[in-house]
């Protein structure tokens, strides 16, 4: 299915506009994947300029500046940290995390995976907070303050609170036979996981617009919208 820049947009005004973006795209040109939101954005406008990256298979909040001078506003923001970002992750577990701090630095690999590295990472600092428990699983408000590659992902790790899916740092597909008692499976039929990808989303985006602070939102997508209707029904 096409995917059209304008069914995208969530918030727009005279400088910046946020979009929804979908999972399984990429924020910036990569050679792997044509359709990246870059390329969507310049062929819907040549004055557009993503600001920031999420990870291919996360959804929600991403800006970008239309223009030069819009874009160079924004850099300053994230580079100051005056960025305020609010993820929603669904993870393995039941947790009762009140502003739970995480300061543990993040190293990247080669293999396009971080690690743990008090000596040799980069200081990483991120805040959760459980927001709904379910069956076995929980609902996670994730606040990070810094934007390290993999930060959320790798830091519930270390809580023992892996993002659903997310095998890469210990996570585990859920299946809808884990939260039903009574699941008749057709013979020869393989059953699919809930969600196809690890479940974390950009769920709200705080910046300012030169004059104002702006605060955007993003639905879920559908599948996290099927994930979440799925934990509620058989908790």
């Amino acid at each position: 299915m096409k995917i059209k820049f304008e069914d995208l947009i969530c918030y727009e005004n005279d400088h910046f506009l946020v979009i929804n973006k979908p999972a399984h795209m990429a924020s910036l040109d990569d050679r792997n994947d044509p359709k990246n939101v870059q390329k969507l954005a310049k062929d819907y406008s040549e004055h557009l300029s993503v600001c920031h990256r999420l990870d291919k298979d996360t959804s929600g909040c991403l800006l970008l500046a239309k223009g030069a001078e819009a874009y160079r506003h924004a850099s300053i923001q994230f580079e100051k940290r005056n960025i305020n970002k609010i993820y929603h992750a669904f993870v393995d577990g039941l947790t009762e995390f009140r502003e739970e701090r995480v300061t543990l630095s993040i190293l990247p690999l080669d293999k396009g995976i971080v690690v743990i590295n008090k000596e040799k990472g980069k200081e990483a600092e991120t805040y959760f907070t459980t927001l709904e428990n379910f069956k076995s699983n929980s609902l996670i408000e994730c606040r990070p303050i810094t934007g390290r590659m993999h930060q959320i992902r790798i830091h519930l790790a270390t809580l023992k609170a892996p993002i659903i899916n997310d095998e890469m740092y210990g996570g585990k597909p859920l299946y809808l036979s884990q939260l039903k008692k009574k699941f008749n499976l057709k013979r020869e039929e393989e059953e699919r996981p809930i969600i196809q990808r690890f479940a974390l989303h950009a769920y709200a985006l705080s910046f300012n617009n030169f004059s104002e602070q702006i605060t955007v939102k993003a639905d879920y997508p559908k599948d996290m919208q099927v994930l979440y209707k799925q934990l509620k029904k058989y908790r």
